[in-house]
């Protein structure tokens, strides 16, 4: 297994890092990167820019070996089967439940086609707001990118934590990472590992 945690002190390797499909795309870079041709190895390494030398080199020559495939499918030989919004709904209010049962209701939870393409998130947790009765009523919906419709269970864990931890944390601060722990204890790891899924989905196409 390619782990990322560290052995002093038990801290990570690396400080958490800029990922474009959770924290959105800096400035100048949308446009790059939509007018940007076929993605080559390199270039898909940014998803893991902000790990170690050592590490991006090491799935550098996974990728050169065409190796990454069989890594991912040693680690997760089949996907989730929560594969339609109905399921999702359920898993994801199962989660919630067990953690976060008295945070804000959600009032709709799918998978959503333009997640990552359009914003570049790979989950979004927002507000809509409608008109009843001359009044304005809230309601909170949790989506999540149709890249992980079929995925390993436990990235698409890693991402409805993620989107779950917003309940409570709307920044990504220390608390907010300390409650996805809380949630999955595998959270860092499981990051790292969907940043090498999209690396693949990227270069080769579907996993399974």
């Amino acid at each position: 297994m390619l782990d990322i945690l560290g052995e002093e002190e038990g801290e990570m390797k690396r400080k958490t890092p800029y990922w474009p499909s959770l924290h959105g795309p800096k400035v100048g870079q949308l446009d790059q990167e939509l007018s940007a041709e076929l993605p080559t190895a390199e270039n898909c390494l940014r998803y893991i820019s902000a790990y170690p030398e050592n590490l991006r080199e090491r799935i550098r020559g996974m990728i050169r070996d065409e190796r990454l495939g069989a890594y991912l499918l040693e680690r997760y030989p089949v996907p989730h089967e929560h594969n339609s919004n109905k399921l999702l709904r359920a898993y994801t209010n199962q989660i919630k439940t067990s953690y976060l049962k008295s945070s804000e209701r959600l009032s709709k939870v799918c998978f959503d086609d333009k997640l990552h393409l359009v914003h570049h998130a790979l989950g979004t947790q927002t507000f809509v707001s409608l008109a009843h009765g001359g009044r304005l009523k809230a309601r909170r919906e949790l989506r999540v990118s149709s890249l992980f419709k079929r995925c390993p269970e436990p990235l698409l864990r890693m991402i409805v934590v993620h989107e779950l931890a917003h309940l409570k944390e709307k920044e990504h601060n220390q608390a907010f990472y300390r409650l996805c722990i809380h949630m999955e204890e595998r959270y860092h790891q499981l990051e790292f590992e969907a940043r090498l899924y999209l690396i693949y989905c990227e270069l080769y196409g579907s996993l399974y």
